[in-house]
């Protein structure tokens, strides 16, 4: 595998970097910076998306017909890298990186010119219908039901942990539209707008006091036959395909790569509480540099799916391995940073940071408080707590073993 870049990429790099110079100011890297979560908050989300759609950049996995950049699978490695080490926000990923390309290879005409406009441009927000109260990991026992009723199916049923359900005015969700032997076969992908009536979105509070995920109820709510993706009884295909994209889609290495960095300037620079830096202790030293180490095979693991991409292959399980790997160095890199921040990382300070959503409403009565601690440690708890959820959403680790053991190991 010939990691070196032609005169052609290396001539984009530059392009891409010349941008971010010009583009990424310093408020929004600070804002960027003070995120608690995978997600940014809204409005953040929301303006970065309007600079890329400006510049024609937002979707680089996407065909040009489409409004996409049509770039190459190395292309969009450099991007993504250019971005996660200048510190740019992220955009959401429900439509753009998931329903878009759903639409893209399983919708109709019309879905495709009706949904992906909207989608590139920003004016539709979706959230994913996918989990419910008893189906997670385990998505084929989903229960919400869509019964046919002339040329609508009429849902109830619920979804949980719905990202930014608050925000979104569009969900593609899975629904169960016949039962048989086979749990998969009665599964359909739809196009839900969430201002139909019988949808109530209550919110869920996290540990951390902030709102990003929902509780999403469905009474008796019509869905046009159209919004369909795909066929009736069809979604868990689509389904599997778009999960590919939201475990594989993305690349974890070059974040993970610039988070690494950032702690590994400040435990070097900054004495803990017994008047040494960190980064002298052994036993730090030595799980800093086993972090390093598998950062940058996560990286090789991603260049070797990107090339398989380049060769029009599917990312196959490689995209579970990502996503097993990626969420777990996460969760390390968390680990070291509350050992480096010491007793600041127990200061919740959301009006300090910008998590993903709004904090409980008494905790907005903290914003009348001065920060406590250097500006890198206020984010240091809520972010270790948000990212337990990495190994569970998605397909927890447990569910991606499983996958590779029997994907790749033939076990």
């Amino acid at each position: 595998m010939d990691l070196a870049l032609s005169k052609e990429d290396e001539a984009f790099r530059d392009e891409v970097r010349q941008f971010l110079e010009q583009n990424l100011s310093r408020e929004i890297r600070d804002k960027t910076a003070r995120m608690t979560s995978v997600y940014a908050d809204v409005e953040l989300m929301r303006s970065w998306h309007a600079r890329l759609y400006e510049r024609g950049w937002v979707a680089p996995a996407w065909p040009r017909e489409y409004g996409g950049c049509g770039w190459s699978v190395v292309r969009r490695y450099i991007f993504a890298a250019e971005l996660a080490q200048a510190g740019a926000p992220p955009i959401s990923a429900m439509g753009v990186k998931m329903c878009g390309p759903a639409i893209i290879r399983f919708g109709t005409a019309e879905q495709k010119s009706a949904n992906l406009p909207r989608i590139i441009s920003g004016q539709d927000f979706w959230c994913q219908g996918y989990s419910e109260p008893g189906a997670g990991s385990d998505l084929a026992s989903l229960q919400m039901k869509a019964e046919p009723d002339g040329d609508s199916l009429i849902c109830t049923g619920e979804k949980i942990w719905t990202t930014h359900a608050q925000y979104a005015n569009k969900m593609f969700c899975l629904v169960r539209t016949s039962r048989g032997p086979k749990v998969q076969n009665g599964i359909t992908f739809l196009l839900v707008d969430m201002d139909t009536d019988g949808i109530a979105v209550e919110p869920i509070w996290s540990l951390t006091g902030e709102h990003i995920q929902n509780r999403v109820h469905f009474a008796n709510v019509r869905v046009p036959k159209a919004n369909v993706v795909g066929e009736i009884d069809g979604g868990w295909t689509v389904a599997k395909y778009l999960l590919e994209f939201e475990r594989g889609g993305s690349t974890f290495g070059p974040s993970l790569r610039a988070r690494l960095k950032t702690l590994k300037a400040i435990a070097g620079s900054e004495p803990d509480g017994s008047g040494h830096r960190l980064s002298d202790e052994p036993w730090f030293a030595q799980r800093l540099a086993a972090l390093e180490v598998e950062v940058e095979a996560l990286e090789l693991t991603e260049l070797r799916v990107m090339s398989a991409l380049s060769r029009g292959q599917s990312p196959g399980h490689g995209s579970s391995l990502q996503k097993l790997l990626g969420t777990e160095l996460a969760q390390v890199l968390t680990e070291l940073t509350v050992s480096v921040m010491a007793y600041y990382s127990a200061t919740h300070q959301p009006c300090a940071t910008r998590p993903g959503g709004p904090v409980l409403p008494y905790l907005t009565g903290l914003a009348a408080n001065a920060p406590v601690g250097p500006e890198h440690s206020w984010t240091a708890g809520v972010r270790y707590f948000n990212e337990r959820a990495g190994t569970i959403y998605a397909g927890s680790s447990e569910i991606q073993r499983n996958i590779l053991a029997k994907s790749a190991l033939d076990l």
